[in-house]
């Protein structure tokens, strides 16, 4: 089978998987601060839902605090 007969999908399957992404263009230096940003990626491909859930639900009470406790100074802040 020639170069010219494999199906262009099976091409651009085989050069997905041979490619490295980043980690192959970053200076040595700055490996060490690379393996954290793709311990980080792993971590939101394995768990990115529940992640992104729990830190909406955290962000919603935060905000829900302040706007109360502004509510709170602004009304009987003053007296």
């Amino acid at each position: 089978m020639s170069a010219s007969d494999i199906p262009p999908e099976e091409v651009a399957e085989s050069s997905m998987e041979k490619a490295g992404g980043l980690g192959e263009i970053i200076p040595e230096p700055l490996m060490p601060i690379w393996r954290r940003i793709e311990r980080f990626q792993a971590f939101r491909e394995t768990h990115g839902e529940r992640y992104v859930a729990v830190f909406e639900i955290l962000t919603a009470a935060m905000l829900i605090v302040g706007y109360v406790l502004w509510l709170y100074l602004y009304l009987l802040g003053g007296s």
